[in-house]
C-alpha cells in the first residue's frame, strides 16, 4: 500500500519543531523557541528563560526595563549556549526562530556563524534586516500551517 500523505517540507518541520521548543519558555511575555540546524539535522535547541537555577519569571514576576522583561536569556542565546555547552559546532548552520532576533541575539547569531536566519513572525528591530545583507547572512520569513 502506498502512503499518501504529504510530507512536510523541510523549513516547515524545523520552525514546527521551534514553535514546539517555545512550549518550555518560562517568560508569559513572549515565547520563543529556536532551532539550530545542520545538514537538515537539529544541533541544538533553546527557549527563552531564566538565568539557569534562577526564579522563572511565571512564578517570580518580572523584571522590566523600557516596557521588555530583561530576566530571561533569549531562545537564540540558549540554543548557542547549548550547543557550545555540549561542544556542537554551529558553523554553517541554520537557525529556526519563532520570533526575529533582536538586536543583541542577532549579533551572537552572526558572531556564531549561523548563515541563515528564519523566523515565523518579524519582531521589532529592522536593523537586524539591513546588517544581516550586509553580513551575507540570509534572512527570511518562513510561513507554516500548525494544523
Amino acid at each position: 500500500m502506498t502512503n499518501t500523505k504529504k510530507r512536510l517540507p523541510w523549513d516547515a518541520y524545523f520552525m514546527q519543531i521551534a514553535v514546539q521548543v517555545a512550549t518550555r519558555s518560562t517568560c508569559d511575555r513572549k515565547n520563543v523557541g529556536a532551532v539550530i540546524v545542520r545538514d537538515k539535522t537539529i544541533l541544538s535547541t533553546g527557549y527563552n528563560g531564566s538565568v539557569r537555577g534562577m526564579p522563572h519569571c511565571d512564578d517570580a514576576g518580572h523584571i522590566m526595563e523600557d516596557g521588555h522583561c530583561i530576566a530571561t536569556v533569549h531562545a537564540e542565546a540558549n540554543a548557542i549556549i547549548q550547543a557550545a555547552k555540549n561542544g556542537v559546532r554551529i558553523d554553517g548552520a541554520d537557525i529556526y526562530v519563532t520570533a526575529s532576533p533582536c538586536w543583541d541575539c542577532f549579533k551572537l547569531i552572526a558572531n556564531s556563524g549561523i548563515k541563515r536566519i528564519s523566523y515565523l513572525e518579524f519582531y521589532r528591530d529592522e536593523r537586524v534586516l539591513k546588517v544581516a545583507e550586509e553580513a551575507g547572512i540570509e534572512m527570511r520569513q518562513v510561513e507554516i500551517s500548525m494544523d
